[in-house]
C-alpha cells in the first residue's frame, strides 16, 4: 500500500448515513473499511461498493461488545498497519418520548452501552495506531440533543445523554491526545434513515457532505469542537 494511501473505517457503515459516509470517503481517494456488527448486511454494502470501483472492505464490529471492538482493531492493524480517519457513526435511539424516571432502565443502559461507551471503546482501541504515527481525525457523529440546552427540555432522556456524555468525551480527548491527532463531535441534522424516519428533512448525502471536512483538516483544524454544517454549535 502507498504510504500516501490514507485509511478510514466507520462504524455502524452498512446503512443510512455511515454507508454514505463510506462511499464518499471512498470517492475521495480513502482506502475505507466498513465495520458493522452484522456480517451478511456488512458484506452486501461492501459488494455493491465495489461494484462501482471504490476501495473498501469489511470488519466485523459490533460496538456494544469490548472484545469485538479489540479484535476489529488487531484486524486493521494486520491488514492496513495504520489508520488515518475514524468516524464514530454507529448508534442507538431506543428512547420513546417518556420521562426518563419512567422509562425501563434498561433502555438508560442500552443507550449508553452503544451511543456512549462504544464510542469510547473504539476511540480507546485504535488510537495507538494513530498514535505510532502522530496523526489521526476522530469523527464522534453527535446530535443537536447532545447539547447543554436540549437538557431544559423533557423527553427522549436516554438519547440525549448518550450525545451528551459523547460531547463532553470529545471535548475532554481533545485536551489530552497529543500529537496531530484531531477529534470533533458533529451534528448531521434530522436526517432521512432507519433512525430519521421518511419525513426528516436532509438525505444521507447531504449530511455525510456536511460531516466529512473534518476528516481532511490540516493541523490548524479545529479539535474538540461540535459542528453543524462546518459551524460551531454551542456546548
Amino acid at each position: 500500500m502507498s504510504k500516501d494511501s490514507k485509511v478510514a473505517l466507520v462504524t455502524g457503515g452498512n446503512r443510512g448515513i455511515g454507508y454514505e459516509l463510506v462511499r464518499q470517503l471512498a470517492l475521495n481517494g480513502f482506502k475505507v473499511i466498513l465495520a458493522s456488527r452484522d456480517p451478511k448486511m456488512g458484506h452486501e454494502a461492501v459488494q455493491k461498493l465495489k461494484e462501482s470501483n471504490l476501495d473498501v472492505s469489511f470488519v466485523v464490529m459490533d460496538i456494544s461488545n469490548q472484545e469485538s471492538i479489540r479484535q476489529g482493531a488487531i484486524t486493521v492493524s494486520e491488514r492496513y498497519g495504520r489508520l488515518d480517519v475514524l468516524i464514530n457513526n454507529a448508534g442507538v435511539y431506543l428512547d420513546e418520548n417518556e420521562k426518563l424516571l419512567n422509562i425501563d432502565p434498561s433502555v438508560l443502559e442500552g443507550t449508553m452501552t452503544t451511543n456512549f461507551f462504544g464510542a469510547y471503546h473504539v476511540i480507546r482501541s485504535f488510537m495507538p495506531l494513530m498514535e505510532q504515527q502522530g496523526y489521526g481525525r476522530i469523527i464522534n457523529v453527535s446530535s443537536e440533543y447532545g447539547a447543554m440546552s436540549q437538557m431544559s427540555s423533557p423527553g427522549v432522556g436516554a438519547y440525549k445523554l448518550s450525545k451528551l456524555t459523547l460531547n463532553g468525551l470529545t471535548r475532554l480527548l481533545a485536551a489530552e491526545i497529543k500529537g496531530d491527532i484531531k477529534i470533533n463531535a458533529v451534528d448531521p441534522g434530522w436526517v432521512s434513515t432507519d433512525m430519521g424516519g421518511p419525513s426528516a428533512s436532509r438525505t444521507p448525502k447531504q449530511a455525510a457532505s456536511s460531516i466529512l471536512w473534518l476528516a481532511t483538516i490540516g493541523p490548524e483544524g479545529p479539535s474538540g469542537g461540535f459542528f453543524r454544517d462546518g459551524k460551531q454549535i454551542n456546548w
